[in-house]
């Protein structure tokens, strides 16, 4: 398997490791890169953009499902660091209608953290051109009832997050989420991540390999928060090969670009908000996304999980990070993007053979474990 890119001496394992995922036969075509000091150390792609067709290109860019919800919680964090929005404020503040069936009290910072008590649709999502339909969907999230108690813990907002978030953000800017992390965030970086994508980018997005099944939780109790989270949006991974969708914003989900793209991004993150002298955010505003929000059992996912400010934080569950000072999400199939505040890393991961499940999928987790061995080489 031929291995495109660059990569910094220092960093040879890693690419080893790349390399390693293609010869299990684990991969189809996939992105990885890792930023050091906001400087580019690893950048590298191989394989297939189209399965059993053209090739992974250096502008191939792909669906990378819930690592979106990195770049929404970002788009946040700008709106925060502005002045416009405050974290600890009543979402209700912004929008005034979320405060319908007892949500007057329901915080950002509880959106951000995954425990506002809307983690699936009321009532169900039935057809999938529903999701596109942005001012019908957040007039349902405003009128639903929680279906716990807002700040009880944390129950993973698959799909719904994107869209509390973007109609924050709407509401306080008067831009969509895509066009505001476009103009605010992917422009003044220089990179190519998209939230709702223009038809002009389409001959380069790469096409996902499902993985045969729906996305879908473990419970199996169809009462449960769980349950209930899943099934009110069924997804089967073959809407991103539809224009519909591509052109859709959907925030939690929906996100286009590459390992590249992703690791550039969070580099700026990485290095306390400011990268190649462009300053996004203020080192405080970073910090604020190491704030614990909730720690125990996640009502969806079902095991432990740490929420800070819109990002997973390390645990032993997550030992994505030698260091406390890190964060984390990824997306369903496998996609994945690491932060490290101390060492001031970033690292992203990108593919398009999806693995069915959403979480422990070893490959982009072993190209993690492997960067910061190198570091400490």
């Amino acid at each position: 398997m031929e291995i495109s890119g660059t990569c910094d001496d220092r960093f040879i394992p890693l690419r080893d490791a790349f390399a390693a995922n293609f010869k299990n036969g684990l991969e189809v075509g996939a992105s990885v890169a890792v930023t050091l000091d906001g400087k580019p150390v690893v950048d590298l792609w191989a394989g297939e953009a189209v399965q059993g067709g053209s090739l992974w290109q250096e502008d191939t860019i792909v669906n990378v499902y819930s690592t979106t919800k990195t770049m929404a919680a970002t788009s946040i964090l700008v709106a925060v660091d502005r002045g416009w929005l405050d974290l600890d404020a009543p979402v209700a503040q912004y929008w005034p209608e979320f405060a319908q069936n007892g949500k007057e009290a329901v915080l950002i910072r509880q959106v951000m953290s995954h425990s506002a008590g809307l983690s699936g649709f009321d009532p169900p999502i039935k057809e999938k051109s529903q999701l596109y339909d942005w001012d019908a969907i957040v007039a349902g999230l405003a009128a639903q009832k929680p279906w716990w108690t807002p700040g009880d813990g944390s129950g993973y907002h698959a799909i719904t997050q994107g869209f509390l978030q973007g109609e924050i953000i709407r509401r306080v800017t008067g831009k969509s989420i895509g066009n505001f992390f476009r103009e605010e965030i992917a422009e003044p970086l220089a990179a190519d991540f998209h939230i709702g994508l223009d038809v002009m980018h389409d001959p380069r997005v790469g096409a996902l390999v499902p993985p045969g099944s729906n996305l879908a939780g473990t419970d199996t109790d169809p009462d449960s928060i769980a349950s209930r989270t899943f099934s009110s949006c069924s997804l089967d991974a073959t809407e991103p090969a539809t224009a519909e969708w591509r052109r859709a914003e959907i925030p939690a989900a929906g996100g286009i670009g590459n390992a590249r793209s992703v690791a550039r991004i969070l580099s700026m993150l990485a290095c306390g908000g400011e990268v190649d002298g462009i300053r996004l955010l203020r080192e405080e505003t970073v910090a604020r996304i190491l704030e614990e929000q909730t720690n125990g059992i996640d009502k969806v996912l079902g095991i432990p999980v740490r929420f800070g400010m819109g990002f997973g934080l390390i645990d032993k569950q997550f030992p994505l990070s030698p260091n406390e000072r890190a964060f984390f999400w990824g997306g369903w199939g496998g996609s994945l993007a690491v932060v490290d505040l101390d060492a001031r890393l970033s690292i992203a991961y990108v593919m398009n053979r999806m693995e069915a499940k959403l979480i422990g999928d070893v490959r982009g987790g072993s190209l993690v474990l492997s960067a910061f061995n190198c570091l400490d080489d």
